[in-house]
């Protein structure tokens, strides 16, 4: 039911909102139990939060994640950050319930799957629709994955004048077989590339969505006029990041999804220009103000820019979630609980 265009509107709805006052959000949160699994080496019990809502969704939402995180390497000598399905049958536990604004009650309770993956890419390609530029006919792309996948559909969604994208991952038959695959959905020209410099130079738009360590690509490559996007930063218990200290001394504007989560998980890589004395952190800015139009975009064709996708946000799945609520109550899709469950009558 929830395609990008809904998804898109959700979320850029939601931006607008919360930079304006009419929406609120905590940062996410990342709390490790601090012994390592006995059957996964190097393998703990993560707990993720997050939460938020806005005015228009007409909820709050609480996303949360009971994960078994940890760091693998592939053969390639890579290492990225991976989430071992150890629920029962090898499945994974991520929940969304949402919450009236109105009347408190639990509304709904989602799995976060499918709605994380179209959020993320919607909120990279509405950076990529504000800050590329227009005329774009060439990108590249490291990742081959689930978060790919979205980045691609959504990308071509806001610049079809994309005819050829490049793509790069560490394990040469996963890149290919998703180069085959969506030459076919596409029709565009999405092609596999042996090394990481060739899904960045003749490139317009430069996309990392992966699980990434440590940099996909070196900086200094990048063409005048690149717009870059990254979903990897620190995230307060690891020091992983997509993109190295090159590109964003390089950037003439840097776009966040939220300054205070750099901050809250001491996201260096994002301040690594204000520390470094090449941009202030004031010129950092946020996107929902670059789609409020109170910050400047590109300020020429040949400037880098780069959107530090940075973080999940709890508003984002009260957005994305009601407009799913909605589709699938128009449908009647879903499985209906007595509300009643869920109250008291006491207070809490």
């Amino acid at each position: 039911m929830l395609t990008v265009d809904e998804t898109m509107s959700a979320l850029e709805t939601a931006y607008r909102e919360l930079s304006c006052g009419r929406g609120a959000n905590r940062p996410r949160n990342h709390t490790y139990f601090p012994l390592e699994d006995t059957r996964h080496k190097g393998f703990r019990f993560r707990f993720k939060s997050q939460e938020g809502g806005n005015i228009s969704s007409g909820v709050w939402a609480l996303r949360i994640t009971s994960d078994l995180a940890g760091v693998e390497t592939l053969p390639s000598g890579v290492r990225r950050r991976r989430l071992i399905p150890a629920a029962p049958g090898g499945t994974y536990v991520g929940l969304v319930t949402l919450y009236s604004l109105t009347t408190l009650e639990p509304l709904a309770i989602l799995h976060d799957s499918f709605i994380q993956k179209m959020r993320v890419g919607a909120t990279s390609a509405l950076g990529i629709r504000e800050l590329s530029n227009p005329d774009a006919t060439v990108a590249g792309m490291f990742g081959s994955g689930w978060q790919a996948e979205a980045h691609l559909e959504c990308l071509l969604k806001v610049r079809p004048g994309i005819e050829e994208v490049r793509i790069y991952s560490p394990t040469a038959e996963h890149r290919e077989e998703f180069a085959r695959v969506w030459s076919d959905r596409t029709g565009r020209k999405v092609i596999a590339v042996d090394q990481p410099r060739d899904a960045v130079v003749g490139c317009h738009i430069v996309t990392c969505a992966t699980a990434a360590m440590e940099p996909c690509f070196d900086g200094a490559w990048l063409d005048p006029g690149t717009h870059v996007t990254a979903i990897t930063s620190p995230d307060g218990t690891a020091t992983r990041r997509e993109l190295d200290d090159a590109t964003f001394d390089r950037a003439a504007r840097i776009t966040v999804l939220s300054r205070e989560q750099v901050h809250h998980d001491k996201q260096t890589d994002i301040l690594g220009p204000v520390e470094r004395g090449l941009m202030a952190w004031d010129d950092i800015r946020e996107l929902g103000d670059l789609l409020l139009g109170v910050s400047p975009g590109r300020g020429s064709r040949d400037d880098i820019t780069v959107f530090a996708n940075n973080t999940g946000m709890g508003v984002q799945f009260a957005a994305v979630c009601a407009r799913a609520l909605a589709l699938a109550e128009a449908c009647d899709l879903g499985q209906v609980v007595p509300t009643s469950w869920f109250l008291e009558t006491t207070s809490p």
